[in-house]
This record gives structure tokens, C-alpha cells and sequence, in this order.
């Protein structure tokens, strides 16, 4: 099944995709280590082509995070889809753009995001603690519609960190708790990877063998790392967010300067 890659390499990618699902699942940034690793394993191959045995792995995890936080935490189901189809639509377009353009500028307007994102949720120590809805229902669904779309696109084009502006969308402009926020943010990121698949599968290939395996340990991540996240509350939440977004915003000036 894996003739062509050594135990070595077969070992680094399970293991990624592992830890993967489990930040993922979390606060959102578990490409920051599954991609990489995909790519220092797979360095023949198309990078679109390992983006998308990256997100065939990822979806799992995703999936199953997905489902435990819906088990657990209540989320308005007209949000929820206000978001996930632009979301979709979105990431379809990205995924389309993927190999036509330079994302170097791109690059550079996020990392200056994040630094602000990182920023604020550092100075705002109660942020999502507890949740404080924002804006009337019109208006929380036309930034969900607008905010779907924006991330979706971004998904599809780059990927890394998708699910960490999802969540600081949900907890600084909605006013949900971090918990709560991982709950919508797991689903719409089923389906920005989802269209992204279903995008480079029609124009190019998938390692889907690859793919599957990756998907197992990811899902065993994602499990694992919503239980986590839902039993430790929306403090514990919060610092992981930061973490992670922080080494998002090393990572993404490492590619921009390497």
C-alpha cells in the first residue's frame, strides 16, 4: 500500500496528522504541522497535489470534532449555515486560484492580521470567557455570510490558520465563548476542506491511500481534542488560541523571508 515511502516518512506523517487533529479540534492552526511535515515527505510531488492529500487526511479530523462539539454545545443552526455555504463556495474559488497566483502579498496582509488578532485577544483577558452576543440576528448573518466567504476563499488559496480566524470572527465580532466558537468553527471547516477536495480532485491528483491513513490518526486527534477543549473550558481555550496563533504568525513570516 505504501511501497513508495519509507517507514521514516510514513511515521512522520501519522504522527503529524495525530497532533494535527488534535490543535485543530482545539483553536483551529493543526495545518501548521501536518502541512509541513506533507511537504518535507512528499517534496516530488505537486504541491497542489499535497495540499490536497493534506485536506483529504484533514477532513476527518475535522468531522469528528465537528460532530463532539454539536453532541455537546448548543449553536444556532441559522448562523451555522449562514456561514458554512460561503464558506464552501469560497474555498471552491480559492482552491480554483491555487496554483494560478503569487500569494506572497496575501501572505503579508495576513500576517499583519494576525499580529492584530493576537494582540487583542491578549489585552482582552475576558474575551470569550462567557458569551455576550453582539449586533442584531439581520446583522450577525450578513457578517456570517461575508466572514464565510472571506475565510473560505483563504482556505482554499493558502489553508493554515483557517480555523484560528474562524474563531476570532466568532468570539471578537460575534461574542461567543471560545467553546462555543470551536463548535461553528469545526463545521465550517468541514466545508471549506470539503470543497477543496472535491476542487483538486477534478484538477489534480490525490494520494488518496495517503489521504485515508492520515485521516485515521487525524480523526483520532480531532476526538480527542474536542473532549479536551469541551472539558477544560473556554479559559484553557483561549491560551491554546493564543499559542497557536502566535506560532501561525512565526510560520507564516518564515515562508515569507526564507
Amino acid at each position: 500500500m505504501f511501497e513508495d515511502i519509507s517507514a521514516l516518512t510514513l511515521t512522520l506523517i501519522l504522527c503529524a496528522g495525530f497532533f494535527a487533529g488534535f490543535i485543530d479540534a482545539i483553536a483551529g492552526g493543526g495545518g501548521l504541522i501536518q502541512l509541513p511535515a506533507m511537504l518535507i515527505s512528499f517534496p516530488q510531488k505537486e504541491v497542489i497535489e499535497v495540499v490536497g492529500t493534506s485536506k483529504a487526511g484533514a477532513i476527518w479530523g475535522t468531522s469528528a470534532a465537528a460532530l463532539n462539539y454539536r453532541r455537546n454545545i448548543k449553536t444556532d443552526p441559522k448562523l451555522l449555515i449562514a456561514m458554512v455555504l460561503p464558506a464552501f463556495i469560497g474555498s471552491g474559488l480559492g482552491s480554483l486560484l491555487a496554483t494560478q497566483i503569487s500569494t506572497t502579498q496575501l501572505k503579508s496582509g495576513i500576517v499583519v492580521m494576525l499580529v492584530a488578532v493576537f494582540i487583542y485577544t491578549l489585552i482582552h483577558p475576558d474575551l470569550g470567557k462567557i458569551e455576550i452576543f453582539k449586533h442584531s440576528h439581520l446583522r450577525r448573518m450578513q457578517i456570517a455570510i461575508s466572514a464565510g466567504f472571506i475565510i473560505g476563499f483563504y482556505d482554499g488559496l493558502i489553508g493554515p490558520g483557517t480555523g484560528t480566524l474562524l474563531m476570532i470572527v466568532l468570539v471578537a465580532g460575534f461574542g461567543f465563548a471560545f467553546v462555543g466558537a470551536s463548535a461553528i468553527a469545526k463545521v465550517v471547516n468541514v466545508a471549506t476542506n470539503l470543497a477543496s477536495i472535491l476542487v483538486i480532485g477534478f484538477n489534480a491528483s490525490i494520494m488518496w491511500k495517503v489521504g485515508i491513513a492520515l485521516g485515521i490518526v487525524n480523526l483520532a486527534g480531532g476526538f480527542l481534542g474536542s473532549h479536551v477543549a469541551i472539558n477544560k473550558g473556554s479559559e484553557f481555550v483561549r491560551k491554546f488560541y493564543l499559542v497557536v496563533t502566535f506560532v501561525l504568525i512565526v510560520r507564516v513570516l518564515f515562508d515569507l523571508f526564507k
